[in-house]
């Protein structure tokens, strides 16, 4: 009897746990590091689609073990935090959890990164989750290179504009003087005055009748 008893505990107190770790919501993904800013980077995650989350939990610490951090924050949906006050310079290892109605979640994967120096503070790029060598992708200068290049296409685009519409408006005005000097040379021979020589008229239509006298007798 004694044995069926502890059997029955045993077999309640295993579906109990089983059924605690169902509710509870699953670990964080895609944990990356935004580093803006030398002291202050921001950590970034996402959960899968239909959890209950009402919070997080973030374990922070130094990679030499010198500085460890724990960051708790219920009745939040947000799925961002910033880290403030860490050494410049500096690697550190950080991990996310889940808080839900029925506990916390696993922790996710560790993330390594490392701090910027002052003189990178506006440099950015992102550490993702479970990479051993941990390369910095300088996002913010890709995406101003990309701008830049955008910018000086279009630029071309409208200076070839401008200079094709130049070119055809100086064509345009050449050949409108052009005409404009052949009307003012054009002979005019319509209007031709007559040519007068031993002050005679040569070429006249008219010409002298001899003049009569009538006499009238009375």
């Amino acid at each position: 009897m004694r044995v069926f008893l502890t059997v029955c505990l045993v077999l309640f107190l295993f579906s109990c746990f089983c059924l605690a770790g169902a509710n509870r919501p699953a670990a964080p993904v895609n944990v990356s590091v935004t580093l803006l800013r030398a002291r202050s980077p921001t950590v970034s995650w996402n959960v899968l689609e239909g959890e209950a989350v009402i919070g997080y939990a973030i374990s922070l610490q130094r990679q030499d073990g010198l500085m460890q951090r724990f960051i708790r924050e219920v009745n939040t949906t947000s799925r961002a935090c910033v880290l403030w006050d860490l050494d410049e310079n500096t690697d550190y290892i950080i991990q996310v959890q889940s808080i839900g109605l029925h506990g916390e979640s696993q922790a996710s994967k560790r993330v390594h990164f490392r701090t910027l120096e002052k003189s990178d503070h506006f440099q950015s790029s992102m550490v993702a989750q479970g990479d051993p060598s941990v390369e910095g992708l300088d996002i913010s200068r890709s995406l101003l290179t990309e701008e830049m290049v955008i910018i000086m296409t279009v630029l071309l685009m409208w200076a070839a504009v401008i200079a094709l519409f130049c070119r055809q408006y100086d064509i345009i005005k050449d050949n409108d003087s052009n005409n404009h000097s052949k009307e003012k040379t054009k002979p005019l021979s319509e209007h031709s005055t007559p040519d007068y020589r031993n002050g005679g008229l040569l070429g006249s239509k008219f010409q002298r009748t001899p003049s009569s006298v009538s006499i009238i007798k009375v």
